[in-house]
């Protein structure tokens, strides 16, 4: 898995945990919709670690929480 990857299923994860769907989480993070969808449907290969942490304050947690994860653990090497 790559780190795409990763913070595709962490987000999918995180929204199932608090009971938000897509739209509430862009509401409370104030990311746009269509970037999110474009993260999520793995159209945007580099989320930036701003959108990330705004997602974040819109779940309530922290970005040490967000990577607190195993899917963050054995990443593929991003240089071939």
């Amino acid at each position: 898995m790559n780190i795409s990857q990763a913070v595709v299923k962490r987000i999918k994860m995180l929204c199932k945990e608090h009971k938000l769907t897509v739209n509430a989480l862009c509401n409370a993070s104030g990311v746009t919709q269509s970037t999110v969808n474009d993260i999520v449907n793995g159209i945007t290969y580099n989320a930036g670690i701003v959108t990330i942490k705004k997602l974040c304050d819109g779940f309530g947690i922290s970005v040490r929480e967000f990577f607190d994860s195993d899917l963050f653990s054995d990443l593929e090497q991003e240089i071939k």
